[in-house]
Protein backbone atom coordinates (compact mmCIF):
# COMPACT_ATOMS: atom_id res chain seq x y z
CA UNK A 1 0.00 0.00 0.00
CA UNK A 2 1.78 3.21 -0.73
CA UNK A 3 0.95 6.30 0.99
CA UNK A 4 -0.19 10.09 -0.23
CA UNK A 5 1.36 13.11 0.98
CA UNK A 6 -0.99 15.39 0.35
CA UNK A 7 0.77 18.90 -0.63
CA UNK A 8 -0.95 21.93 1.71
CA UNK A 9 -3.62 23.73 -0.72
CA UNK A 10 -1.62 27.53 0.00
CA UNK A 11 1.95 28.62 0.67
CA UNK A 12 3.56 30.60 3.18
CA UNK A 13 3.45 33.80 1.22
CA UNK A 14 -0.89 33.40 0.97
CA UNK A 15 -1.63 32.60 4.10
CA UNK A 16 0.21 35.82 5.01
CA UNK A 17 -1.97 37.51 2.86
CA UNK A 18 -4.96 36.25 4.22
CA UNK A 19 -3.46 37.18 7.80
CA UNK A 20 -3.17 40.74 7.23
CA UNK A 21 -7.02 40.46 6.32
CA UNK A 22 -7.41 39.24 9.66
CA UNK A 23 -9.12 41.77 12.61
CA UNK A 24 -7.00 42.14 15.58
CA UNK A 25 -9.47 39.95 17.46
CA UNK A 26 -9.29 37.20 14.75
CA UNK A 27 -5.59 37.17 14.84
CA UNK A 28 -5.53 36.44 18.48
CA UNK A 29 -7.78 33.64 18.46
CA UNK A 30 -5.36 32.41 15.80
CA UNK A 31 -2.58 32.88 18.23
CA UNK A 32 -4.26 30.94 20.94
CA UNK A 33 -4.75 28.13 18.21
CA UNK A 34 -1.37 27.61 17.38
CA UNK A 35 0.24 28.00 20.88
CA UNK A 36 -2.20 25.33 21.59
CA UNK A 37 -0.77 23.07 18.72
CA UNK A 38 2.50 23.47 19.43
CA UNK A 39 2.34 23.21 23.40
CA UNK A 40 0.76 19.89 22.26
CA UNK A 41 3.29 18.88 20.20
CA UNK A 42 5.89 19.90 22.25
CA UNK A 43 4.06 17.47 25.13
CA UNK A 44 4.02 14.81 22.91
CA UNK A 45 7.60 15.06 21.64
CA UNK A 46 8.45 15.46 25.68
CA UNK A 47 6.34 12.36 26.49
CA UNK A 48 7.76 9.84 23.39
CA UNK A 49 11.48 10.79 24.44
CA UNK A 50 11.20 10.16 28.16
CA UNK A 51 8.34 6.91 27.56
CA UNK A 52 9.75 4.00 29.84
CA UNK A 53 9.05 0.69 31.00
CA UNK A 54 11.57 1.22 33.64
CA UNK A 55 9.73 3.59 35.92
CA UNK A 56 7.85 2.79 38.49
CA UNK A 57 4.84 4.67 40.15
CA UNK A 58 7.18 3.58 43.12
CA UNK A 59 10.15 4.93 41.80
CA UNK A 60 8.61 8.54 41.31
CA UNK A 61 6.94 8.64 44.79
CA UNK A 62 10.25 8.08 46.37
CA UNK A 63 12.40 10.78 44.17
CA UNK A 64 9.50 13.34 45.29
CA UNK A 65 9.68 12.59 48.70
CA UNK A 66 13.33 13.18 48.33
CA UNK A 67 13.30 16.40 46.94
CA UNK A 68 10.14 17.18 49.66
CA UNK A 69 12.92 16.15 52.71
CA UNK A 70 15.94 18.14 51.01
CA UNK A 71 13.30 21.02 50.98
CA UNK A 72 12.33 20.91 54.40
CA UNK A 73 15.57 20.61 55.27
CA UNK A 74 17.22 24.01 53.76
CA UNK A 75 13.71 25.92 54.88
CA UNK A 76 14.40 24.91 58.24
CA UNK A 77 18.00 25.90 58.25
CA UNK A 78 17.36 29.21 56.59
CA UNK A 79 14.83 29.96 59.33
CA UNK A 80 17.47 29.23 62.17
Amino acid sequence: MQSTISQPSANLQQILNLLDQLSEIEKQQLRKILEKEYRTQKINTFLHEFKTDELTLEDITQEVESVRSEAYLKSKESNV
